[in-house]
C-alpha cells in the first residue's frame, strides 16, 4: 500500500512539474542571439554568441534552441551544440533558477553574401518530456560577409597595370582655364564644372571639357553570363567564376580608394534578389570602401539584364576609367564598348577563364 502511495503521489508529482513547466518556462526567460561582428571578409572566423536568462525562481529542466544556419557559416567542432546537414543549429540550456548562460561559437566565413540567423525556435521541456511549450522569436542575428581580398599578385596582369596607369593619371593636375568644349551634363560630372552660359543657351545643362582629366573615376563592370545567350541560373563552378569576378572588384575597388580616385562597379545581377542591376556610380566619399564592400556582399547571382542591356545604360556615363570583367569576347559586346568609348569613357576588355567544375576561374 505504502509503495501504491509513493507511485501516485510521484506521478502527481511529475504531473505537477509538467504544467508548470508548460505554463511558467517562458517566464521571465530571454533568449538572445547575435555575431561578434557586423561584417566581416570572407575565409575570417567570427563568434556566434548566445546569451540565454532565467530571471525566475522556477528552474527549467531544459530548453532547446534551434535554428536553421547558411552551410556557408561553418561552425567548428563543439561539444555544446549540434550542427545537422551543416544547416540547422541546435543548442541545449540546463536553467537553474536565477541563472544566466553565454555561449560562444566559433564559425568560419567560407562565402561571401549576406547572412541571417535570427530566426530561432525555442523549445522548453520537463524532466519527463511530457510538455515542451515552443516559442518562435527573432533576435535579429546578421553578418555581412565581404568577398576576399585578393593580394596584388593574384589580380589579373592586364587589370592590375590598368589600374596602375588609372592611379598616375589621378596625379595628373587639370588645367582650369584651357577647356576644348562643351557637352551635356551626365551623371557623375562635377557640378563645378556645369557652364550656365551655355546651359541657359541650349536649354540643357552643359558642361566644361578640360584637357587633362580632373579625377580619374574607375568602374569595374561584370558580366555575369558566361556566353553572348546564356540566360538562367548557373552552375555552382560557373558562380564560382562569377564570385572570383567580384572578388577582383573588391580589391581593385579598395586600393583605387586608397590612392583617392573614385571607384564604382556595375553588374547585370541585382542586390538582394531585385529586380535591377547593381550601379554604384564612382564616388571616393569618407565610407566609400564600406559602402561597395556592403553592396558587393548583398550581390546576388542570378540574372536580371543582359551585358548588352547593362553596357546601353552605362552610356548615360561619360569620362569613366571602365573594366569590363567577361568570360567571353563578341562583336556585340565590342560594339557597346566602342559606343561608351565615343561618350569619352576608356574602356578596357578583361577576360577571365571560364574554369571547369572544381577550378576557380583566373585569367584568360
Amino acid at each position: 500500500m505504502n509503495g501504491f502511495l509513493l507511485l501516485v503521489v510521484l506521478v502527481l508529482l511529475f504531473i505537477v512539474q509538467s504544467k508548470l513547466v508548460h505554463w511558467f518556462a517562458f517566464r521571465k526567460l530571454s533568449y538572445t542571439r547575435r555575431f561578434s561582428r557586423l561584417s566581416a571578409f570572407a575565409g575570417e572566423t567570427v563568434n556566434m554568441v548566445e546569451v540565454i536568462q532565467n530571471r525566475k525562481i522556477l528552474p527549467v529542466p531544459w530548453v532547446k534552441a534551434e535554428s536553421r544556419i547558411s552551410p556557408n557559416l561553418r561552425f567548428h567542432a563543439d561539444t555544446e551544440n549540434e550542427i545537422s546537414g551543416d544547416r540547422y543549429h541546435k543548442s541545449v540550456f540546463y536553467l537553474k533558477p536565477y541563472h544566466q548562460i553565454t555561449r560562444k561559437h566559433t564559425i568560419y566565413l567560407a562565402k561571401r553574401g549576406y547572412y541571417q540567423a535570427g530566426s530561432v525556435s525555442l523549445v522548453a521541456g520537463d524532466l519527463l518530456g511530457m510538455s515542451a511549450p515552443v516559442r518562435q522569436l527573432d533576435t535579429g542575428a546578421a553578418i555581412e560577409v565581404y568577398p576576399q581580398l585578393l593580394d596584388t599578385s593574384e589580380l589579373p596582369v592586364p587589370s592590375s597595370r590598368w589600374q596602375g596607369d588609372l592611379i598616375v593619371k589621378r596625379w595628373i593636375m587639370p588645367d582650369p582655364i584651357w577647356i576644348s568644349g562643351m557637352r551635356p551634363y551626365a551623371p557623375g560630372d562635377d557640378p563645378g564644372d556645369i557652364h550656365w552660359r551655355a546651359t541657359a543657351r541650349t536649354g540643357e545643362l552643359q558642361v566644361k571639357v578640360h584637357d587633362q582629366t580632373a579625377a580619374p573615376k574607375m568602374m569595374i563592370v561584370i558580366n555575369a553570363q558566361m556566353s553572348e545567350h546564356q540566360w538562367g541560373d548557373l552552375m555552382e563552378y560557373e558562380q564560382d567564376v562569377v564570385e572570383h569576378m567580384i572578388s577582383i572588384t573588391a580589391s581593385l575597388c579598395v586600393n583605387a580608394l586608397q590612392y583617392g580616385v573614385d571607384a564604382g562597379f556595375a553588374a547585370n545581377i541585382p542586390l538582394d534578389k531585385g529586380n535591377e542591376p547593381a550601379i554604384l556610380a564612382p564616388s571616393r566619399s569618407g565610407t566609400r570602401d564600406t559602402e561597395l564592400l556592403s553592396a558587393l556582399a548583398h550581390l546576388s547571382i542570378q540574372h536580371t539584364q543582359t551585358i548588352l542591356a547593362l553596357l546601353d545604360n552605362l552610356c548615360a556615363y561619360t569620362g569613366m576609367d571602365m573594366l569590363l570583367l567577361s568570360v567571353y569576347n563578341s562583336e556585340l559586346l565590342e560594339r557597346r564598348m566602342q559606343a561608351l568609348r565615343l561618350r569619352g569613357n576608356t574602356v578596357t576588355l578583361q577576360l577571365i577563364d571560364r574554369g571547369q567544375p572544381g577550378e576557380q576561374g583566373g585569367v584568360a
